[in-house]
């Protein structure tokens, strides 16, 4: 019926039954719809796993849909969702093998409770009586069949052992009823534990037996969903080393860039050391050159005075000389200069 119902669903719509008053309220729903079951969307839903079984968790109070579900997986947000779909998945299945799990501590309890059964009561003491006669004449009876044996007395020895079996016989009586019960309880305590779903079996059960149990609902559904939590969990580690190797892949390129920066600032700095140093150079060669050439002028002054005193200082008076008789022409130019009326008179004159 579900199938038949899903078909007509996906032929005529989901309303399709629906009057014209209920198609104006009705509503379209969309895979992200808060209805709209997550967990069948990305993965399996825990509700379709235990149907009929001693686990059976119900119906789910979701919409699961095939139509909702190939949308889902065709929309451009399928990957946006999938971790937040699995993630809720992983957190209602981790839920599920918790309580799963108390349950097999209580079967383990269980069977580690149901010890080997206590040792049976000792005999009454008729019985022991008799169990230590019939003990004594068993010995009597062997070493008589030995001593036969020894003198080749084959025949009388066979006799011998008859009834020494006829003994052991009734001495087995004495304790037969008491290793009966022990028997059966050993035989009821030859019970396993299932660690997948938690189900009691009979050990050393039959092949059939075994097989109908590892390919009932039960197990398969709880190997689905430990398969699950182990696969969701792996993939979380193997996000977490990416993340990891990313992080250290980002703090080693952060470091090489550092010491570029190292590296280049101590050129930098060199190169910048360097041209000083060569300015220095420079400035220095600069400052010898000019004290060198004052040193030349201060010598060439000082051979120049020492060659005047040689020549009894007539450079001297006669540069002195000169000086007074220019000084005084120089005057006599700026007379002239002044008075041109008086000059040109006394030419006239």
């Amino acid at each position: 019926m579900d199938a038949q119902r899903a078909l007509l669903d996906e032929l005529m719509g989901a309303a399709r039954n629906l009057t014209e008053e209920e198609r104006k309220g009705y509503k379209e729903v969309s895979w992200d719809d808060k209805e709209v079951c997550g967990f069948y969307m990305v993965r399996f839903c825990p509700h379709d796993l235990f149907v009929n079984t001693r686990s059976d968790l119900g119906p789910c109070p979701r919409i699961h849909d095939p139509k909702l579900k190939e949308s889902f997986e065709k929309s451009p947000r399928h990957d946006a969702y999938v971790p937040k779909f699995e993630a809720e998945l992983s957190q209602f299945c981790e839920k599920l093998v918790m309580d799963l799990d108390r349950r097999v501590r209580r079967g383990r309890e269980r069977l580690a409770q149901e010890v080997e059964p206590t040792p049976p009561p000792p005999l009454t003491a008729e019985k022991s009586e008799q169990l230590s006669v019939l003990e004594e004449k068993i010995k009597n009876l062997l070493e008589q069949v030995e001593s036969l044996g020894e003198a080749g007395k084959v025949d009388e020895a066979e006799a011998l052992m008859r009834k020494v079996e006829t003994l052991n016989a009734e001495k087995t009586a004495l304790t037969q009823p008491q290793n009966d019960k022990v028997l059966m309880l050993g035989q009821e305590k030859k019970m396993a534990l299932c660690e997948i779903c938690g189900s009691f079996l009979v050990a050393n059960d039959a092949a059939e037996r075994t097989q109908s149990h590892v390919t009932g609902k039960q197990h398969v559904g709880y190997g689905m969903v430990r398969d699950f939590i182990n696969e969701f969990k792996a993939s979380l580690i193997a996000k977490e080393k990416a993340n990891e190797e990313e992080r250290l892949a980002r703090e080693r390129e952060a470091e090489e860039r550092r010491k570029q920066r190292e590296k280049e600032s101590e050129r930098r700095r060199r190169s910048d050391s360097s041209d000083r140093d060569r300015h220095r150079d420079k400035d220095h060669n600069r400052e010898r050159d000019r004290y060198r050439d004052r040193d030349s002028d201060r010598e060439r002054s000082r051979e120049h005075d020492v060659r005047g005193y040689r020549d009894g200082g007539r450079g001297v008076d006669y540069r002195a000389r000169n000086g007074r008789n220019g000084g005084r022409d120089r005057y006599r130019d700026r007379s002239r200069s002044r008075s041109p009326g008086k000059h040109s008179h006394r030419r006239s004159s």
